[in-house]
């Protein structure tokens, strides 16, 4: 698969997974603004400059993420023969993809116990994110977003995983970049967009919908011809 087609699909699972980041972060992104002064919070425009900084910071902690991944990964694969290497990162990449669109889907929940391996990690992180509250300027708010971005998440440690595979540290980060970017429009969006967001992504054909494009996407990947790349 092209790298353009490989970050198109890493943003439509962001896109259309986002009803699962409005679970898992919608809560902090609420808090966040209810902990904001009367006249922060009542203005639309100091509100979405601080919405903005929160998810600037956390897209800034997936694209490290990312970049780490993509290097370990790079190094892994970098050991085998270049066949078995190709054929793996191919198995790797397909397989994480078919398993993201059954879960995007709703037909599989299993990605959900990815985020019990990042519990130990995360309670030791967590504690730095209280430390900046209240919120009360925008670099806070960034900062905020870097430790949240962390957060145990399956569809991000899946993301991860895909980001192993990516060939390289600049691939991995920019995978993740594509993903992070995919979740935004939800959780910057206010007011009537983001009821409009929330009911579109939740309609049961756009979630099946997106997972078949998704699952198709592995599986080309998987099955595509040996001279065609997969990131």
């Amino acid at each position: 698969m092209s790298g353009d087609a490989t970050l198109l699909s890493a943003f439509l699972v962001g896109l259309l997974g986002s009803t699962h980041c409005l679970g898992m972060c919608g809560g902090i992104v609420s808090a966040l603004t209810f902990g904001l002064r009367a006249d922060l919070r009542h203005s639309r425009w100091m509100l979405g400059l601080y919405l903005l900084a929160y998810n600037t910071g956390r897209l800034s902690s997936y694209i490290v993420a990312g970049l780490i991944a993509g290097a370990v990964g790079a190094g892994t694969f970098g050991v085998l023969p270049s066949d078995s290497a190709r054929w793996t990162a191919k198995l790797v990449t397909g397989g994480f993809m078919v398993a993201l669109g059954l879960y995007l889907a709703g037909w599989w929940p299993g990605l959900q116990i990815l985020e019990k391996w990042g519990g130990p990690v995360w309670r030791r992180i967590e504690p730095l994110g209280h430390q900046l509250l209240p919120v009360n300027h925008p670099f806070k708010a960034f900062c905020f977003g870097l430790v949240w971005g962390w957060l145990p998440c399956g569809m991000v440690y899946a993301m991860l995983v895909w980001a192993l595979a990516a060939g390289s540290a600049t691939q991995g980060g920019m995978l993740m970049l594509a993903f992070g970017l995919g979740t935004m429009p939800m959780l910057l969006a206010i007011g009537v967009a983001a009821e409009w967001l929330r009911k579109f992504v939740r309609h049961p054909w756009v979630r099946s919908g997106a997972g078949l494009n998704i699952m198709i996407f592995g599986l080309y990947t998987i099955f595509a011809p040996a001279g065609q790349h997969v990131h």
